[in-house]
């Protein structure tokens, strides 16, 4: 015998739901009232299955006035396969934001999905991507995904999915290819594990990206996709041009779904937006530059309908919701040299560094650059603190032993300035050394210029400590803020200033400060691993190099970041500052400090060039504007004017615009920059998400949340269950606090043995509160027992049954005899996709009710029957009466009996319309859905309202 899914079958002394993955001669099944742990198979050829029915409610088993409410949302938080628009919805553990759903309702309509999300740093880009990917899971649409990102970020979207969604993805990077290959023999990858989290970079090679291609998932997401333009902007290009060319290749099959992922599309590139744009579409690589005006109105809402990118003020308050976003406090603190020793060695080495330029006049190319960038990486490492001057000059320039001009450039600017490197590796947080005394023709002369090198490296080893004036001023800064409460992170440029300055700040911090420090010099792996070991501390700081400026978010430990270091890119501050003013940071305030010596010209250059500026434009716009790629050569002449013309050295900050030979030079670079901010003003208005209106959104939270249950039905649940089962329940500051110590030993064994605990039932939450979401552990353990305590007479005497399946009370709520039932529905969604049929199981609770006798019912409507839930007793009814009613109304059952299989197949046309109004793409595309419900609908409650006696 086959079974439809959804249908209730008997096997092995228990009822069973038939799941979408079973076959005619094996069965995957789920407990009734079970959870998705308790999943099992049955070869229906060695064991005995039957066609089961659920029975009316046992008259003796009668509870009280909560039962029917408590049951319901017991039932509802224990669906996985969940009614509503969205399948997906009762797997995840988390609940989206409204204007998260935004995205999704995109996608939805697209067939292929092909979406580029563009929202703001620290919005949820992530969530939006897999809440798709998810859907499409759960649609049967697809049964394959892989992420492509930086190897850096692999581990954190792999918690991601299966901490959020519920799916184990495989990582595919460098490190574990190995351990692949031996556990894939001859097969690929791709083809062993449905899902995994790939490293563009490892996977772009010929070799690898032909199997790739081959055996690509359905669904990709890209993430960081502005580095996967076909951009090729000088010495760069050809790492992501290989890049571009994956994806590109992904692209052409017709039917691939394709998720981009980046918070700057733009990358101050309108060529490389457009390579991004064509992506989505091939056509898009074509658009014009200028989309304004109405004669390009179809052009601009074309694109809409692939492209969301919003602000946080654009979501702070959408549809009534509001997003806790922390506030930005910013301030500026400083340090000055003065007169004190360091003064002396930074004139010392400023001294050199202009004497190395200078002297390069005449020769060749090659060692004029080498040279010049031996002099820029003193000065950089000069400005960070004395023992990054001293590594620097005990090490070799590593483009030392480089053949051209562009060679050494290349080996150089990424080691000195902060560009946005083109491939995936991180910011390089070694020295870029200062010897180059190998150069020298005449080996005396050798020997006596890396003599002067090591004289003026034990100079700077003397300083470390009370000689250095920047340390001495941050001490008592992040004393203030720690004494305060708050737990900041200070970024470095070098590993050499990390280590010194956390091991002084290791002297000098009260005793209970714990200070760790997290370098390129530690494997990504055990970055976190060390820093999620500061949760067993109360205070602590964190200092670290640009290593953690992009990946880990720490919006959960840290509350403050620190420019120890100026970056010689605006948009790494912004970067740093994304690791704690995120989304779910659980202070309402964020603290951002720009750390700057006075009379240090090399932290003014940038300051008053790149960091004010960057900060102005950001304050106007709402956004940040990545720094235009001429910055580079900018500062490279900034700095040239500072080594070969400023005799000053002491001048507190550079008047660059009373320069007149940088002045052109600088002007330019501004209008570019400002250019840039307003034509991405300018884009923003015109591509603002219109093609999603706020009350289709509206509508869509409305029925999820009729379907599985809010956060604050979640909350009710958790609190009255807890109470239910003789716990304690205190709250202070929406925090919630948990005691199930006198509690029944199998309530506390189906949470865990979670016996005491605190959390909140909204995001966000401090790193030692749970929270608690529909899926959490201790939400399903106690939803799972509610419901088994309620269904299974064999829990009958075990202790209390606070959701008991029938009950009758007295109430002023109704004037006659009311009569309230509770529905468990299960449908049969059926996807036809040419050939191909994709079964889905929908699971919904219904509320119906009937005034008078089972014969002579008259009907509520859906708002009557859910009021009665709210109805509370005004008078006592003994358990004789009580069983009494509850037997009438099963005696005289049959009466109802048709209607409720009308509800069911109304609800049921509901349900097909929700998950096709949502799809609408895919009506366009040969796709048919039909709805088959399980007939009869399962009585999960009979309560009866009676109207108080008079007197």
């Amino acid at each position: 015998m086959s079974f439809t899914v959804g249908t209730l079958v008997k096997a092995r002394g228990r009822e069973w739901v038939v799941l979408p993955e079973s076959q005619d001669d094996f069965l995957v099944v789920r407990p009734l009232g079970g959870t998705d742990a308790e999943v099992a198979g049955i070869d229906t050829d060695l064991e005995s299955v039957e066609p089961a029915s659920f029975d009316l409610p046992d008259p003796t088993r009668l509870g009280d006035y909560q039962s029917c409410r408590m049951l319901r949302n017991a039932i509802r938080l224990g669906f996985r396969s969940s009614a509503g628009p969205f399948r997906s919805f009762g797997k995840i553990a988390v609940e989206p934001r409204p204007y998260q759903l935004v995205p999704l309702l995109m996608a939805l309509k697209l067939d292929p999905v092909r979406l580029l999300i563009a929202d703001d740093v620290g919005i949820g880009k992530t969530v939006e991507a897999l809440l798709i990917a998810r859907e499409l899971l759960d649609r049967a649409e697809v049964q394959r995904m892989s992420v492509l990102c930086p190897p850096h970020l692999a581990e954190q979207w792999q918690d991601e999915l299966r901490d959020k969604f519920h799916i184990d993805a495989e990582l595919v990077l460098s490190s574990t290819a190995r351990r692949l290959d031996r556990i894939c023999g001859n097969r690929s990858v791709f083809d062993v594990f449905p899902y995994t989290i790939v490293s563009l970079d490892y996977i772009k090679s010929e070799s690898r990206r032909d199997d790739f291609i081959r055996a690509c998932p359905e669904l990709v997401i890209v993430d960081e996709a502005h580095t996967c333009t076909s951009s090729a902007q000088p010495g760069r290009g050809s790492t992501r041009q290989q890049r571009h060319e994956v994806v590109k290749a992904l692209t052409q099959n017709p039917d691939r779904h394709l998720l981009l992922v980046t918070a700057t599309p733009h990358s101050g590139n309108e060529e490389g937006f457009r390579s991004l744009l064509g992506l989505l579409n091939n056509e898009f690589a074509e658009l014009p530059a200028d989309l304004s005006g109405d004669h390009n109105r179809r052009q601009r809402e074309r694109l809409a309908r692939f492209f969301v990118q919003r602000r946080r003020g654009d979501i702070r308050h959408y549809l009534e919701s509001d997003t806790s976003f922390p506030d930005r406090l910013e301030q500026e603190q400083t340090y000055k040299l003065g007169k004190s020793d360091y003064r002396k060695l930074f004139d010392r080495l400023l001294s050199y560094a202009r004497e190395v330029v200078q002297e390069s006049e005449g020769m060749s190319r090659v060692r004029q650059r080498v040279r010049w960038w031996a002099a820029l990486a003193l000065l950089r490492a000069l400005a960070s603190s004395p023992a990054a001057a001293a590594a620097t000059l005990r090490s070799k320039l590593q483009a030392i032993s480089a053949e051209s001009p562009d060679e050494v450039d290349e080996i150089s600017r990424p080691l000195v300035f902060d560009d946005d490197s083109d491939d995936f590796s991180e910011t390089q947080d070694v020295v870029a050394g200062a010897d180059i005394a190998d150069l020298e023709d005449d080996e005396t002369e050798a020997a006596r210029e890396r003599k002067r090198l090591l004289d003026m490296a034990r100079a700077a080893d003397k300083l470390e400590g009370d000689g250095d004036p920047k340390l001495v001023r941050i001490v008592p800064l992040v004393k203030e803020l720690v004494s305060g409460g708050h737990r900041p992170i200070l970024f470095c440029r070098f590993i050499a200033t990390a280590g010194y300055l956390a091991e002084q700040l290791r002297q000098r911090l009260p005793k209970g400060v714990t200070v760790i420090a997290v370098t390129g010099q530690i494997p990504p792996s055990e970055r976190e691993q060390r820093i999620q070991e500061l949760r067993d501390h109360d205070k602590y700081v964190l200092v670290c190099t640009d290593c953690l400026s992009e990946g880990i978010n720490l919006q959960h430990l840290f509350d403050s970041v620190i420019h120890y270091d100026l970056s010689w890119n605006p948009t790494r501050h912004e970067q740093r500052e994304g690791r704690v003013d995120r989304f779910g940071q659980p202070k309402p305030e964020v603290k951002v400090v720009t750390y700057y010596g006075t009379d240090n010209q090399i932290d003014g250059v940038v300051l008053e060039v790149l960091i004010r500026k960057h900060k102005a434009i950001r304050k106007a716009l709402g956004v940040s504007i990545p720094v235009p790629t001429t910055s580079n050569a900018v500062l490279e002449a900034l700095y040239e004017g500072l080594l070969l013309r400023r005799k000053d050295t002491q001048q507190q900050l550079l008047p660059f615009e009373d320069d007149e030979e940088l002045k052109p030079m600088t002007s330019e670079f501004n209008n570019e920059w400002q250019n840039a901010a307003d034509r991405e003003k300018k884009s923003r208005s015109l591509f603002a998400q219109h093609t999603i209106k706020p009350d289709e959104v509206a509508q869509e939270v409305a029925q999820i949340q009729s379907a599985i249950g809010s956060a604050t039905d979640v909350e009710a649940f958790v609190s009255s269950s807890v109470k239910a089962f003789r716990g304690v329940v205190g709250q202070q500051n929406g925090l919630c606090q948990f005691d199930l110590t006198e509690s029944p030993r199998a309530v506390r064994e189906s949470i865990g043995n979670n016996i005491k605990f605190e959390g909140r039932f909204e995001l966000p939450v401090s790193d030692n509160e749970l929270y608690l979401s529909r899926t959490h552990p201790i939400t399903e353990g106690l939803a799972t027992y509610v419901m088994d305590s309620a269904l299974d007479d064999s829990t009958a005497g075990d202790g209390p049954v606070p959701a008991a399946r029938c009950g009758v009370i007295r109430t002023k709520a109704v004037s006659t005899r009311t009569t309230l039932l509770l529905l468990r529905l299960r449908y049969h969604i059926i996807t036809t996709r040419g050939d191909e049929i994709s079964p889905l199981l929908a699971e919904d609770t219904q509320l119906v009710g009937f005034r008078s006798a089972p014969s002579t019912a008259e009907w509520l409507s859906r708002e009557e029957a859910e009021s009665l839930l709210l109805a509370a007793p005004d008078e006592n009814v003994t358990d004789d009466v009580s069983r009494n009613f509850i037997q009438k109304v099963i005696d005289e059952f049959q009466h109802v009996r048709p209607r409720l299989d009308e509800v069911a197949e109304a609800h049921g046309k509901e349900l097909l319309d929700a998950h096709q109004r949502v799809r609408t793409a895919a009506r366009r595309t040969g796709v048919k859905y039909s709805i088959e419900p399980q007939l009869p609908p399962d009585v999960l409650g009979l309560y009866v309202y009676l109207p108080v006696m008079e007197s």
